[in-house]
């Protein structure tokens, strides 16, 4: 009898430890319950503002994204060889205006080429100056306007979100235009609310660290790699006072000021470039006015579309990228004969640099890169000169001051003066 206790307790004793042994298995082995997709975007201190959010870097970093064989044979393809430019601190690649016809849900060849060309260059971030579905047109029903976007997640979107690259975007005057009419209503309201219901659906979270998304996706704020980010409703030419006084606000918080940069992303730009476009209404209202007031806080670059044509330029001591175009309709810059490019800006940014900023401009249909050389050196649009990025006013010739003057007059072709370099706003 007592040999069979003995065993006994030996057998019940082996069960217990296999038991244990699988629970505890079992434990480490369970999934983690997954974060929100927009669980760690909210109440973004200055601190975290100024190094980054601290949230991002604990998480584990997903592998490269590879590119697809045809990418891989555009590159080999591409005459003299494709650039890729050294990488910096961070690294943002600015696309605009995708949209084709009223009411398309097709895009053009450009359009998939840049995004299926996006892991050759590893962005941190996205940004899009609007226009990224074809709307604007009081015709279109609820079920077109609904197709554009889920077209818009096809081709864009969802390609981002699996290869884990954030998106910042702005609305443009085809996606939620802000256009009023007499009675100071939305003329495009409905396609203000789809938008609104395509963006905050769970599903479509764009991967940016939100500081202030109240009135999102038409004005809010973001903060991504200790810059501060914000995207205002340019789909019209005016600014509501109300939403003037918000954007004061924001820029003047201690997320935006203690940050290491800060960079706005609109849809129409502040001065006009592009033939066809160089008009009022196609440009904000006040242009010098908001210039100043982002000047007075420190803001960087404004990023633009709507006038299809590329531009990298400055005034005053505001940086401004007209991002150009991917989608149909580019068009020429004013006083240029060059060619109307689509183009895809890569921007790398180097925080110990004085110049914080470098551009490299692919035309996406050849993938050369465009040098600065080979554009005009300033801008004479009926609001005021642009310069280009690398130049100053005092380093143009006196026919050029000149030319600009008689089109313009001395106030809209000087500004404030000196147009100095690219200033680095760091904490």
């Amino acid at each position: 009898m007592g040999y069979q206790r003995f065993f006994t307790g030996i057998g019940l004793g082996l069960v217990l430890s296999v038991c244990l042994a699988c629970s505890q298995r079992v434990l480490l082995s369970e999934p983690a319950v997954p974060t929100p997709p927009d669980a760690v975007a909210e109440n973004i201190s200055p601190e975290q503002a100024r190094e980054g959010t601290a949230v991002a870097a604990e998480l584990s970093a997903p592998a490269a994204p590879e590119l697809s064989a045809v990418a891989q044979e555009w590159i080999a393809n591409a005459t003299g060889g494709m650039v890729n430019p050294p990488r910096k601190d961070v690294r943002l690649i600015a696309i605009s205006d995708l949209n084709s016809a009223y009411g398309s849900t097709d895009y053009d060849p450009e359009v998939d080429k840049a995004i299926a060309l996006l892991p050759y260059w590893q962005p941190d971030l996205v940004v899009c100056s609007g226009d990224m579905v074809a709307g604007q047109k009081a015709s279109l029903t609820p079920e077109q306007i609904k197709a554009m976007w889920q077209a818009f997640d096809d081709h864009v979107a969802a390609p981002l979100r699996e290869q884990n690259i954030p998106f910042g975007f702005t609305i443009g005057n085809h996606d939620a235009s802000g256009a009023r009419g007499p009675n100071n209503t939305f003329l495009f309201q409905q396609e203000r609310d789809l938008a609104t219901a395509y963006w905050t659906a769970p599903e479509h979270s764009s991967g940016v660290n939100f500081i202030d998304r109240t009135d999102f996706p038409f004005f809010y704020t973001f903060e991504q790699q200790g810059i501060f980010y914000m995207a205002w409703d340019g789909s019209s030419s005016r600014i509501p006072a109300d939403k003037l006084a918000w954007v004061k606000q924001a820029l003047a918080s201690d997320a935006a000021q203690q940050a290491k940069a800060r960079i706005l992303i609109s849809h129409l730009p502040l001065y006009g470039v592009a033939v066809g476009r160089d008009r009022p209404g196609e440009v904000m209202e006040n242009a010098d006015q908001l210039r100043t007031m982002l000047e007075r806080y420190n803001v960087h670059t404004y990023i633009s579309g709507h006038q299809h044509a590329y531009y990298p330029g400055h005034r005053g001591q505001l940086q401004l990228l007209h991002t150009g175009i991917l989608g149909s309709g580019p068009r020429l810059l004013i006083d240029s004969s060059l060619p109307a490019w689509k183009v895809l800006t890569v921007i790398d940014i180097d925080f110990n640099d004085p110049e914080l900023t470098t551009y490299t401009t692919y035309d996406i249909q050849t993938l050369r890169t465009i040098e600065y050389d080979e554009l005009p050196r300033f801008l004479a649009g009926h609001n005021g000169v642009v310069l280009r990025r690398d130049i100053s006013y005092d380093e143009l010739a006196p026919d050029e001051k000149s030319f600009c003057e008689q089109r313009l007059g001395k106030t809209l072709c000087t500004g404030n003066l000196p147009f100095p370099r690219p200033r680095t706003y760091a904490a």
